[in-house]
């Protein structure tokens, strides 16, 4: 089990899951996958309970133990968000899943000492969360209570130390970043390394045990879950490169530097006409206008590819044309991350670039943008 900060906000699939509280204004969500994990790990502690519980009790105490663990993981992730929300960090959310949890916070730490805080704050309440654990474990020893005190404070200090680990991207790995931040000034370089460091861990978590032997011939579930977790941390440290990778290109990525240059003819063009002005002007792009000379839609270029050149003659342009709608309309100086926000508001694969003063600069591809961004 693992939890930690996200490197950026990513959409994917369960993006809204299930809300199930909004403590500090911060909501919490509960992926779908998580009843199912949360469901097997009631049935395998309840089987470890069978020797000292019988019947339908050991399975009510196997889901109190699971509750109760996913909410230690819940004040784990709060800690985080706390702490950013103090440095004035806008936190997403909190999403719990099978292995842990997540706090989304939408921008990074200003400097390595509070991202040092922010990361440090997860595993330090664990562990203090097991230190009362380990209090009460004193006061409250037998019987039911005592095992779940037990269990629960060995699990909050297995969430602590396994979260110190210095490898992306679990929140000790965040913490080397912003070590390594402080001391070479280059925060990418900072991640890539503790991303590197996270994969390395990774595959001793994975490759030690089976050379010391404690898992060969092992039963197989222990064998599942240290597959699962060293998979988890691959995985985590590689979409730390991959995001940082993705922030180094957002200086390329600007809308004039991309643009297509464009030349203008009315709908009734034939296709093969538009074709052959548009390469005579050494133009990537065809604008269609109407009778006053003004752009009304864009002809696209995939549907110019699926022409055969024998029938371009008798195709008009305006029919391989989309219609410049509003919201296809963006300023030829946009760039980074607000050209990006601007397409993924509206999703299309060419765009108008226009002046500030409303003149046309040329169009976008959304095709030449994939381009900045490949390998990545």
């Amino acid at each position: 089990m693992a939890s930690g900060q996200e490197d950026k906000p990513a959409q994917r699939p369960g993006q809204h899951g299930i809300v199930v509280a909004r403590p500090f204004g911060i909501p919490v969500y509960i992926s779908p996958y998580w009843f199912v994990i949360a469901g097997v790990f009631i049935v395998i502690y309840a089987n470890d309970l069978s020797a000292s519980l019988h019947g339908s009790t050991r399975y009510v105490v196997a889901a109190a133990f699971v509750v109760l663990l996913y909410l230690s993981v819940l004040v784990h992730e709060l800690s985080h968000s706390v702490v950013a929300l103090g440095y004035g960090l806008p936190v997403r959310r909190i999403l719990l899943y099978p292995l842990g949890g997540v706090s989304e916070i939408d921008r990074e730490p200003q400097t390595p000492i509070r991202e040092f805080c922010v990361s440090a704050a997860g595993p330090v309440l664990s562990l203090l969360l097991g230190v009362a654990g380990w209090g009460l474990h004193l006061v409250v020893t037998a019987g039911v209570s005592g095992s779940l005190v037990r269990q629960l404070m060995v699990a909050n200090f297995i969430v602590g130390f396994f979260n110190l680990l210095p490898g992306l991207p679990l929140d000790g790995g965040r913490m080397l970043r912003a070590v390594l931040w402080k001391l070479t000034g280059r925060p990418a370089t900072a991640t890539i390394a503790a991303a590197w460091v996270g994969r390395a861990l990774a595959v001793a978590l994975l490759v030690i045990p089976f050379y010391s032997g404690r898992l060969t011939g092992g039963d197989m579930v222990s064998i599942m879950w240290v597959a699962v977790i060293a998979a988890f941390m691959w995985i985590g440290a590689g979409q730390s490169i991959r995001a940082t990778r993705f922030r180094e290109r957002l200086p390329a990525l600007q809308a004039r530097r991309l643009a297509r240059r464009a030349i203008s003819v009315p709908a009734s063009t034939p296709l093969a006409e538009a074709i052959r002005q548009a390469d005579e002007s050494r133009a990537r792009a065809v604008v269609v206008v109407d009778h006053d000379n003004r752009p009304i839609a864009i002809v696209n270029e995939a549907a110019v590819m699926a022409t055969p050149p024998q029938r371009r003659p008798w195709v008009d342009a305006g029919s391989m044309a989309r219609t410049i709608e509003p919201n296809l309309i963006l300023p030829a100086d946009l760039s980074g991350m607000a050209l990006l926000e601007a397409i993924r508001k509206a999703p299309a694969s060419e765009y108008l670039l226009v002046e500030p003063s409303g003149q046309v600069y040329g169009v976008l591809a959304a095709r030449d943008l994939d381009h900045v961004f490949a390998g990545v």
